[in-house]
């Protein structure tokens, strides 16, 4: 997984404060590999909350980019009152729950 372990904590942190207490997430994507380079943060984030999805997401960037700077993030976010998409079944299922990898 190619991102530093030491901002793994502070997203977790920075999504539960949008999205809640019980929200999981998700890296997905190029970073999950370590033999490829660069490439952006992809999120995956499932939440118990499904109003104010907007608003939360754009909270939630202002906070990663506190974390990460400049740094391309893209969120795929899914209320679990909402059917899956294909792509969020794909970051679930290849993805490493961050965490699993903060232990």
């Amino acid at each position: 997984m190619r991102l530093d372990p030491a901002t793994i904590a502070p997203v977790l942190q920075a999504v539960r404060e949008s999205f809640g207490d019980t929200a999981q997430v998700w890296l997905f994507g190029s970073r999950t590999d370590d033999a490829k380079r660069g490439g952006d943060i992809d999120l995956y984030i499932e939440t118990d909350l499904d109003r104010d999805i907007v608003t939360r997401r754009s909270d939630l960037l202002r906070r990663l980019e506190a974390i990460y700077g400049e740094q391309k993030i893209d969120l795929a976010i899914r209320p679990r009152s909402r059917a899956p998409h294909p792509l969020h079944e794909i970051a679930r299922e290849r993805g490493i729950r961050l965490s699993d990898a903060a232990r």
